[in-house]
């Protein structure tokens, strides 16, 4: 019997992801709980810069209106112009983080982000695809 690599076809950007996952977790393995939301992207901005990912941070996007500018969305992370990074502090994912990330994906229309909450147990994500 001839071994076969099982790969899902339905996830978007895997290997990507993947990488950016491994840094949250440096990040928090060097860092540790209870710093404030800023230190966490600093050090993660490391960490992507140490991985070669192109990368730009807080990102710009007008919310608007009737073509009319009414506010303004600022992206935590944009990686290599494809996936959307979120950062957050705490033990969970609110209904409104999530919502948040969806109406960012909306705006910038891409297909992948990924919330990254640093918490008192470690990291966890949540990958939130634009439909």
């Amino acid at each position: 019997m001839s071994k076969t690599k099982l790969k899902r076809s339905d996830l978007v950007y895997p290997e990507l992801s993947y990488k950016i996952i491994g840094c949250a977790f440096d990040v928090y393995n060097l860092l540790g709980y209870g710093h404030h939301e800023k230190y966490y992207q600093r050090g993660l901005v490391e960490a992507l810069s140490a991985q070669k990912l192109i990368f730009k941070q807080q990102v710009y996007f007008p919310l608007k209106y009737r073509q009319k500018i009414i506010g303004k969305i600022f992206l935590d992370f944009l990686i290599e112009d494809k996936i959307v990074i979120e950062i957050k502090k705490g033990e969970r994912f609110s209904k409104t983080n999530i919502d948040q990330v969806l109406e960012y994906l909306k705006l910038s229309n891409l297909k992948l982000a990924i919330l990254i909450n640093f918490g008192k147990n470690g990291v966890i994500f949540k990958r939130i695809v634009n439909l």
